[in-house]
């Protein structure tokens, strides 16, 4: 292997375990009976992405996009 597939193959482990972190790190969906009642439209709900949900939700969704993009580019390069 080449020096390029082995950068893009140790950004690809890192950004791997950083996924794993991050998707370790949020909350469940479910909201219980909570839902049934509406006690999910609360001010918290409104305003979540301004919070840490909404933050790492956010940043899950750039880590699979580099995660997809990186595992491309490694089996173009490798070949």
């Amino acid at each position: 292997m080449n020096v390029l597939a082995w950068i893009l193959l140790v950004v690809y482990i890192v950004v791997c375990l950083a996924l794993v972190g991050i998707v370790l790190l949020q909350k469940g969906k479910s909201m219980g009976l909570g839902s049934i009642t509406g006690a999910a439209d609360t001010f918290y709900g409104k305003n979540k992405a301004r919070s840490m949900e909404g933050t790492l939700e956010r940043v899950t969704k750039y880590l699979a996009i580099v995660f997809i993009v990186l595992s491309a580019a490694l089996v173009v390069v490798i070949k």
